[in-house]
């Protein structure tokens, strides 16, 4: 059989519509594969990080193609994988909110843990089937670490501190028990936290650039948050996705911890960030609501990425100063404000974010 080229591949992302799918899907077609995206069913549309590579479904030659399913149906799950019949499948589909996990930790467990098996299952049941090899890349999280201390490598030991955290362990053990057993290539990337200007309103990095954008234009007076002391390793989503391929392309399927190898406390992202639009009195705009705390709380995450440098030759260009001005540049925009805006300097690394009008344009 010939050696398939990325030009013929097809790649299963589940997830495909939050920021890591969406970024992951543009760097997989940009590569010539044709992706095939799996999203819940909605009544409102729910694909707004799409819009500006979506395609209608009538066009031939699609490099999109959406496909409705869920972590939590096994059935659809099975089906899909047997339709399209791909050669990698990328699972970014999670309830990835850890405050969240708190408050729905049944719902977190069965698409986070059990959904993770559904897929390995329909994958070994596919292979056994059709003697066809399928790659799968497993998102697994820092935040399996949780209290033991840093930094974090691909030896440490596990400490969760959330239903989330204690899930994504589940789904761990299980890739790597699934490689092992039946000889899958399954390999979890063990990402810290990484951000964007797609990062969802709700977590803290986004909430603290959409603020500061509201405040300058005179919507809000103040941002309230949590934990200021929690530190985090935080870098820039379009290059993590980037180290999720080069994992599936890599000789062998192994484990990998993707980072920055810097750690900074929300406080410090609150700083740099007002510090950028030029307020050095910051707290004057900050309240903290007791009910953004955690049950249990992880307060030092900072990643060891020693063996991604060596093996993939993955290591990260954006780091912090930067990924928060891409942020809350973005924001700054979004709320018309571009004289403020243009005052941030951007490196060539960062990603040129589609429009507002872009992506509206379909």
């Amino acid at each position: 059989m010939a050696k398939k080229t990325a030009e013929s591949k097809k790649a299963l992302v589940t997830g495909v519509t939050g920021q890591d799918g969406s970024y992951l899907a543009e760097f997989l077609i940009d590569k010539g594969y044709t992706v095939h995206g799996i999203i819940r069913r909605a009544s409102s549309f729910n694909t707004d990080r799409l819009e500006h590579i979506y395609q209608d479904p009538h066009e031939r030659n699609k490099r999109l193609i959406l496909h409705y399913g869920d972590l939590s149906d096994a059935n659809t799950i099975r089906k899909l994988i047997y339709q399209i019949q791909p050669d990698e499948i990328y699972n970014l589909g999670a309830q990835s909110h850890v405050k969240v996990s708190f408050e729905i930790p049944e719902y977190t467990a069965n698409i986070d843990a059990v959904g993770v098996l559904r897929l390995l299952e329909a994958i070994k049941d596919y292979q056994e089937n059709t003697g066809r090899t399928v790659k799968f890349y497993q998102a697994s999280s820092s935040e399996m670490f949780g209290a033991t201390p840093g930094p974090q490598n691909e030896e440490t030991k596990f400490y969760p501190r959330s239903p989330y955290g204690c899930a994504k362990v589940f789904a761990f053990d299980t890739t790597r028990n699934y490689r092992e057993a039946y000889g899958l290539f399954a390999v979890n990337g063990i990402l810290f936290n990484h951000e964007s200007p797609r990062r969802g309103a709700t977590f803290v990095t986004r909430k603290i650039t959409r603020g500061i954008a509201r405040i300058l234009a005179g919507l809000d007076q103040k941002i309230y948050l949590g934990n200021l002391e929690a530190r985090r390793d935080w870098g820039y989503a379009p290059e993590y996705v980037a180290a999720m391929w080069q994992m599936l392309q890599h000789k062998k399927p192994e484990d990998f911890v993707i980072g920055t190898g810097e750690n900074h406390s929300v406080a410090d992202f609150v700083e740099t960030a007002f510090g950028l639009v030029g307020i050095k009195d910051w707290k004057n705009y900050v309240g903290i609501d007791p009910k953004y705390y955690r049950p249990t709380e992880v307060e030092n995450l900072v990643a060891d990425i020693s063996k991604a440098k060596k093996e993939l030759g993955w290591e990260p260009q954006v780091k912090f100063k930067e990924l928060t001005g891409i942020m809350l540049r973005h924001d700054l925009e979004a709320y018309g404000l571009e004289t403020y805006a243009r005052e941030i300097k951007l490196s060539k690394h960062a990603v040129n974010e589609p429009t507002i009008v872009q992506q509206r344009l379909r």
